[in-house]
């Protein structure tokens, strides 16, 4: 698998997550936006030329990462979120 380092980008009330591929100048990125004191992840997506690399997984594990360390709640309004949380019940307690 490629280097893949993921970086945070703080809008105020919203950002997002951005998943750099080494050698590739296409990004992936999960957007998000503050609601309350929670995170609502919006949307994830990761172009065709650097998919099947686990590219969106680690999105969201950076999200999650940062819930734990921040103390928010993450909440949903993406499939690809949806699913990485059924997959993931040990995150359960990070659900909003």
């Amino acid at each position: 698998m490629s280097e893949v380092t993921i970086t945070r980008h703080d809008h105020g009330a919203s950002g997002e997550y951005q998943a750099h591929v080494a050698g590739s100048a296409h990004i992936g990125r999960l957007t998000w936006e503050t609601s309350g004191a929670n995170r609502v992840a919006t949307h994830t997506l990761v172009p065709p030329e650097i998919g099947g690399r686990g590219v969106a997984a680690r999105l969201v594990e950076a999200l999650v990462a940062d819930a734990r360390a921040q103390g928010f709640r993450i909440g949903s309004r993406c499939s690809y979120v949806d699913a990485a949380f059924r997959r993931h019940p040990e995150w359960a307690g990070l659900r909003a």
